[in-house]
């Protein structure tokens, strides 16, 4: 009988999209920890989160690739995960080191805050180019104008 053997180590990322997510998770939080000038925190990691994911960014695509090549391996699809929440736990640490009366007008916790603003930064991916920066605009006008204006 042939022996079971040890899973392989998954200590580094093995995808574009992992490698990706958590560059990301470490761009939002520099960012947020060291805002430009006149910026939130918040607004500073909006702003590099909305341009990791405008339309044509290569992150919508490397996420999509590895989540359809995860379908069929746990591991891939736990890890593939496990990079977006480092990615959603960097926005809400901008959010957090954002003072609340300029948070913005979301009556939200900054976990769930953090959840909706990922989720509607990966979708202007999906919009029409001309539409992203409209999108981008609300999210800025949402969380009180954080950032510098585009």
């Amino acid at each position: 009988m042939a022996r079971a053997r040890p899973p392989k180590s998954r200590g580094t990322p093995t995808t574009p999209a992992e490698k990706t997510l958590l560059a990301l998770a470490r761009e939002l939080t520099a960012a947020a920890r060291h805002p430009p000038p006149g910026a939130t925190p918040l607004g500073a990691a909006l702003e590099r989160l909305a341009a990791a994911c405008a339309p044509g960014a290569p992150l919508a695509a490397e996420v999509r690739r590895a989540w359809l090549e995860s379908r069929r391996d746990k591991t891939a699809a736990l890890a593939l995960a496990w990079a977006r929440e480092q990615t959603r736990l960097a926005l809400e640490e901008a959010i957090e080191l954002t003072p609340a009366p300029r948070r913005g007008r979301l009556p939200a916790s900054p976990d769930t805050l953090a959840w909706l603003l990922l989720a509607a930064c990966e979708a202007i991916a999906h919009e029409p180019p001309a539409a992203a920066a409209d999108r981008v605009r609300t999210l800025r006008e949402l969380t009180a104008g954080a950032g510098p204006a585009g």
